[in-house]
Parts: structure tokens; sequence; C-alpha cells
């Protein structure tokens, strides 16, 4: 019998064993991870930014955790000697409509007490020399990291305070029990008090599992990218961002550079057939269905029809997505770059067809579920593993 169990071994399960063996140290805490490594999925396709916070609704968690995190990350690697670096952004318009959307976003980056500074066409030129724009915003504090590098590091601090972690442990089966939850995996049944579902891209059927109807389901997005050719690494100094859609959580086709000295260009966002759909032609269809048959996809994907029909064609054509590139830097070549492994998105859908904006845990009887933890999950993993352990009872 445990005391506690947490499902999933992505950067949230990871820091939330963490911060519970630490909060804890008595407790008896297992962890379990259906593949046989860690971090595999969000976390290992992770684009490695350290983000800043300015994108997110004051007073959201997102808002509080991400600018709380992206301390706290800089600190941990810091103490752990975890290779980063802090080579800022810059978020431009490039077109007269944008300048508005940058004006707002230059407020609620105040608001969320960041170091920005408003810049025009010159200054960006400056920072950015390649770049092409009608004004931009300066975020002093975004980083790269290897979050891989990151959650290995978490495992050897979790395993030092005692928790037991599990690989090859798939969850079919969570049974309530007079004393907590039977988990029933494929290999072996584990008893525990306290239940915490980080299950990522599968967390609302865990949700289910534990007889808890979650208040959204989760749509995979697959996000595809290119990488710059080392003889044109030149033309990225930081992180370039476009000004968000408004519409959309997703921040837009950009530049970013990786601790390992690449630059990676992308993402675009297109619906996955498959949960984990890696790949153009991944396919499951008890997934494809659970998508299909939901209203609230439905629902999302009528009310902005042009937008997804777009991003299905930048993923199939290549001159389209370099002519998106070109918005920001127009020197950049079909030539220039060649794809890279894709990432893939939870994004949790109301069904209503609202996207929900900010992380979202709830609590079940004697559990707590991740049910919502997409990107900025990875830069404030710390703050969230420890807001995560001040809602659990102590044992």
């Amino acid at each position: 019998m445990y005391d506690y169990i947490i499902v999933g071994g992505g950067i949230v399960g990871l820091s939330t064993a963490m911060a519970l063996s630490q909060r804890f140290p008595s407790a008896k805490i297992a962890l379990l991870e259906k593949e046989a490594s860690w971090a595999v999925h969000q976390t290992g396709h992770n684009s490695g930014i350290i983000h800043s916070g300015i994108y997110y609704k004051p007073g959201s968690y997102k808002a509080k955790l991400c600018h709380q995190g992206n301390q706290s990350m800089v600190a941990f690697c810091e103490q752990h000697h975890i290779p980063y670096k802090i080579c800022g952004k810059v978020i431009v318009a490039t077109e007269p409509h944008e300048l508005p959307l940058l004006d707002n976003l230059y407020q609620r980056g105040l608001a969320n007490q960041l170091e920005i500074t408003k810049l025009n066409q010159e200054q960006v030129k400056e920072i950015e020399p390649h770049v092409s724009c009608l004004g931009g915003i300066q975020v002093k504090s975004t980083g790269i990291v290897d979050y891989q590098q990151v959650c290995l590091k978490y495992v050897e601090i979790a395993r030092s305070q005692g928790v037991e972690l599990y690989n090859n442990q798939r969850v079919e089966g969570i049974e309530s029990s007079n004393d907590g939850y039977v988990i029933k995996t494929n290999q072996e049944e584990y008893q525990t008090e306290f239940l915490i579902n980080c299950g990522g891209l599968f967390s609302d059927r865990l949700t289910e599992l534990a007889q808890v109807k979650p208040p959204a389901k989760i749509v995979p997005f697959r996000g595809e990218y290119y990488e710059l050719t080392p003889e044109k690494r030149y033309l990225v100094n930081g992180a370039i961002y476009p000004v968000p859609n408004p519409n959309f959580p997703f921040l837009g086709v950009h530049f970013h550079p990786g601790v390992d000295g690449s630059v990676h260009a992308g993402p675009n966002a297109v619906l996955g057939f498959k949960r984990e759909a890696y790949n153009k032609f991944d396919f499951a269809l008890k997934d494809f269905l659970d998508t299909m048959t939901y209203p609230g996809f439905w629902k999302l994907a009528t009310k902005y029809p042009k937008d997804g029909l777009q991003e299905m064609i930048r993923s199939y054509n290549k001159s389209i997505f370099v002519r998106s590139l070109q918005r920001l830097i127009p020197e950049v070549q079909a030539k220039d770059i060649f794809p890279t492994p894709a990432g893939v998105r939870a994004q949790a859908l109301k069904i209503d067809g609202s996207m929900v904006d900010d992380f979202l845990i709830i609590k079940g009887n004697n559990a707590l579920h991740v049910c919502n933890a997409p990107s900025p999950a990875a830069t404030a993993s710390i703050e969230i593993g420890k807001y995560i352990v001040a809602q659990a009872p102590n044992k």
C-alpha cells in the first residue's frame, strides 16, 4: 500500500514526485509510467523554451506559475549544472492589423510584471538584423534548455528521496477501494490511499477510469518543425515569434535556437488522428473516433474552418510553410530548412468548443487529476509540482 501514486512520467509527473517526496519524506510514494523511459511524449518533443509568461491572462495559473517557473527553472539548472541559455525573445508584428494586438500583448506583459521593452523596426533590427517587421517587444527572460535533461535530474532527486519509479506500467484500470484505489497495469496491481493523475495525452481517460467525469476532452494537435541548415543559423540570434492569433492558444510559426546550437522553425498545429500522432499518417481508430464523435471538436472546427484548413495545407506544402517563415525572415528559402521530429500538444477542449486556456487541476475522491497542462508546463513544472503537492493531504 502506497500513500501516493502518481501516474505519468512526463515533466509534470516527475516534478510532482520530486516535490511530494520533499514535503512528505516519510511517505511511501510510487510513480507509474507506461513507456520504457522518461518524458518521451510531450516533454521529449518540447521546443526547449523557458517561457517568460507574457502571453497568459493576468492572474491565471499559467501567468503566475510560468513567471515563477522561469526563475525556478533557471535556478534549478544553475544548481544542478544543466546547460541552459537566456537567449531572449522578440515578438514582432509584420502586418498593420497586428500592431494593436502587439500593444495588447505589451500591456499584458506589464500586468504580469515582466521586464519587457517596446521596440520600433530599427530597434528590432539591432537585436535580430534579418527580421522584417513593423515593431516588436523584447522579452529578455526567455531562455532555452533540454527538458529531458531536466527530467533525468528530477528522476535522480525523486529516487534519492525514496520515490519508487516504475516503467512499462500502462494503467488499464482504476478501482475505488475502502482505502483509496487499486490501480491495475499491464504488469501489476498497486494500491494507494491517494492518486495523482499526470497522464498528459491520456489524462482525460485516466480521470474517467477513476470514476470522475473530466470537464474537457483531450484533442491532440501535432506541431511540425523544420530546422535551419547549419550555414543559415546566423539568421537567428534568439527566439523570434509572431504576434499570436488571438483565436488559438498556439503561438504561431516561429524561430528558436536550441542549447545544442541548432535553430528550429515551426510549428504548425494540425489535428492528430492518434493521441501520439508524431507522423502525418499515424492513426488509431479509438483516438480518431474519440475526436470525431465529440461535439466540442465540431463546434471548434466550424467556428474556425479557415484557420484549420490553413494549418493542414501548410503541413503538406513546404513552400507555404516557407512563406510563413518569410513573414519573419524574408531571406529564408526552402533549401535552407529540413524537417525534424514533430511534437503533439494535449489540448483540453470543452464540449462547447472552447479550448481550456489555463492549467486545469480537478479534485476527485482521494485524487487529483491534471486535466490540462500544455505549454508552458515544462517551464512551470517545478511550480506546478509544488502547487499539486499543496493540494494533497498530509500522510
